[in-house]
């Protein structure tokens, strides 16, 4: 760990920036280049979405990910079933999360369980919590009390609405700010009830951004050898994540509103429905609206004045949408996919899950992969998106049981005894 490295040279007199630069290259001289964060060991006191789906991301990346989960119930994400895999306890939700992790249930309420989170500290290089803030601290367990045992901790909070202002005690859950945040209210019907995204994508924006701050922060420690708290929250995540609306709404005063599938700006831009589907069709310039056109074997309406330009096309969206449905209607999404084969507009069909999964292309590039687990047995999971052209990240071991893990890392990390190890069981500080 880089911790261990920056205690083994405490008196040598040189600068930060070249402490942790040493420490930085002796790492990773004993480590697979192959996986970027191999070294790094992360305690992850996180549960339910956004933040075990950032430390699942540096779990992939290859750090040693230790979650730490409460005796007897762990993560809530656990009994978030059904469905549950192979007529197993195992929930699909905790599962989709938690690869590439180990699971120690520790009591975090009594001293000897705050004890072993201390020691557990002094040899990672992260932690990671998504309690409301305040909580922790209480608990002895903020980022202050790490500071002075820990020093070199990257500490990072995720939370609803962060550690400041009126609602920093409020519990935030996906939904609640993504209706507090502005997307609810541009997401749904046009001029229907407003609609929450099919999956938690606040969760997953926060879980995102968080990863990327650890990795930043890891970066900086290695030019000055000192660990920093980083705060994330649902609300600033969502509200940054309104991109061009957010700044419509700065920047001219103008107010956003439901659109469906289209798009405010830009005709055609949505879903149109088929024979047995919808079909969605995009169209960013002029020279991609004559190719649609082209392939709809409609050049009439390229060259249609109303429809010549974009900003015209927009003017006229009910006509020319309402002609274009006519059209779309008529055949199947297949029959759409291979019209539109060849087309320098991007397009494609409105896939169900088993359509999504039974893909050609997704079935190529080797997205979903088999993990074996010990009680649900072949555990199917999506990998990571992104690809490295130098190793990178992998699934490399399935979502823990719960507590599967505890006996092996105090051994291994802490060097607790059999004796130590089963003195803290009955007096149920672990499990």
């Amino acid at each position: 760990m880089l911790a261990t490295v920056y205690k083994s040279i405490p008196h040598v007199k040189i600068t930060p920036l070249k402490i942790a630069n040493s420490a930085f290259k002796s790492i990773h001289s004993q480590c697979d280049r192959n996986y970027p964060l191999e070294g790094v060991r992360v305690l992850d006191l996180t549960r339910i979405v956004a933040g075990p789906y950032c430390t699942m991301i540096l779990g992939d990346l290859g750090a040693e990910v230790i979650k730490i989960e409460r005796p007897g119930s762990g993560d809530e994400a656990r009994k978030w079933g059904p469905p549950f895999i192979n007529t197993t306890t195992e929930t699909a939700y905790f599962v989709c999360l938690n690869r590439n992790k180990k699971s120690v249930c520790v009591d975090l309420k009594s001293q000897k369980g705050r004890d072993i989170l201390y020691k557990l500290a002094e040899k990672s290089d992260v932690l990671v919590e998504n309690y409301v803030p305040g909580k922790l601290d209480e608990m002895g367990l903020g980022y202050e009390h790490f500071k002075g045992i820990a020093p070199h901790l990257i500490y990072c909070s995720i939370s609803g609405f962060g550690p400041d202002g009126p609602y920093r005690n409020k519990p935030g859950y996906d939904v609640i700010a993504a209706s507090m945040g502005g997307f609810l209210h541009i997401t749904g019907p046009q001029g229907g009830e407003p609609c929450k995204a099919g999956v938690a994508m606040t969760d997953l924006s926060t879980g995102l951004y968080a990863h990327g701050a650890i990795m930043a922060g890891l970066f900086q420690r290695t030019k000055t050898g000192k660990g920093q708290k980083i705060d994330c929250n649902l609300l600033s995540t969502q509200i940054a994540s309104l991109i061009n609306i957010g700044s419509n709404y700065l920047n001219t005063g103008k107010e956003a509103s439901r659109w469906g599938t289209a798009h405010e700006s830009i005709v055609p831009y949505e879903a149109f429905p088929t024979k047995d589907g919808y079909y969605t069709i995009g169209t960013g310039s002029d020279l991609q609206f004559q190719d649609l056109c082209g392939k709809l074997k409609r050049p009439d309406l390229a060259e249609n004045e109303k429809f010549k330009t974009n900003q015209l096309r927009v003017k006229h969206r009910i006509e020319l949408i309402n002609t274009l449905r006519s059209i779309i209607v008529t055949k199947t999404k297949k029959e759409w996919s291979e019209i539109f084969e060849g087309g320098s507009f991007p397009s494609g069909p409105v896939n169900s899950l088993k359509e999504t999964f039974d893909d050609p292309h997704v079935k190529e590039i080797g997205l979903v992969q088999n993990l074996e687990h010990p009680v649900a047995g072949t555990v199917r999971v999506v990998g990571p998106p992104v690809k490295y052209s130098d190793g990178g990240n992998s699934v490399r071991s399935p979502p823990p049981t719960l507590g599967q893990h505890t006996k092996d890392v105090l051994e291994t990390i802490l060097k607790y005894s059999t004796k130590q190890i089963n003195d803290l069981k009955k007096e149920n500080i672990i499990q």
